[in-house]
C-alpha cells in the first residue's frame, strides 16, 4: 500500500539561543545538538544574541553528530529616533567572508555603539560590502518589519 503523500521535508532551526546567550539562554549546545539528531534535522543554527563565544562547541559538536552547523546572531539594531527602542536582525553566516563580516560587525557594536550595557548595530553599518557573505531575517516581532506591523 503505498502513499499519495510527499515524504516529509527537512527541517531545519535557524535561530536558537544557547547556555552563551546570557540574557535569555538556557539549551546547552550539547543538548541541542542532540535533539537535532534525534528529529533528524539536517542542519542547525546557532545564534546567540549578540555573541559568538559558543561557535567553537557548537561548531565541534554538529560535525561530530553529522549535524550542519550554522553560525548566526541575533543582533540589535539601533532605533535613532527612540534608543530604547532597538528592534532585532537575525544575520546568518553563508561563508568564511560571512564569519569574519558578522564578527566585525559584532566587535564594532561592542565597542562603538553600547546604550545601556547593550551593544547595538547601527543601520548604516548594514553595506554591500560589510554583509557580504550573510543572510538577513527579520527577527519576527522584534525586527523592524514585525514592530511596524504591530504599531499599524
Amino acid at each position: 500500500m503505498s502513499s499519495d503523500l510527499p515524504a516529509p521535508l527537512a527541517f531545519a532551526h535557524l535561530r536558537l539561543h544557547s547556555e552563551y546567550s546570557v540574557q535569555d539562554g538556557l539549551l546547552r549546545v550539547d543538548a541541542a545538538i542532540k535533539l537535532a539528531v534525534k528529529h533528524q534535522q539536517p542542519a542547525l543554527a546557532l545564534t546567540d544574541l549578540n555573541n559568538v563565544f559558543g561557535y567553537i562547541k557548537f561548531y565541534k559538536a554538529a560535525r561530530k553528530a553529522g549535524v550542519k552547523a550554522i553560525c548566526g546572531v541575533d543582533v540589535w539594531i539601533t532605533n535613532p529616533r527612540q534608543r530604547d527602542h532597538a528592534t532585532r536582525l537575525l544575520l546568518l553566516v553563508r561563508s568564511y567572508e560571512g564569519y569574519l563580516q558578522l564578527n566585525a560587525l559584532v566587535t564594532r557594536a561592542f565597542l562603538e555603539n553600547a546604550w545601556k550595557g547593550r551593544p547595538e548595530i547601527h543601520a548604516d553599518w548594514l553595506t554591500p560590502v560589510s554583509t557580504s557573505g550573510l543572510f538577513a531575517l527579520s527577527a519576527a516581532l522584534q525586527g523592524e518589519i514585525g514592530q511596524a506591523i504591530v504599531n499599524g
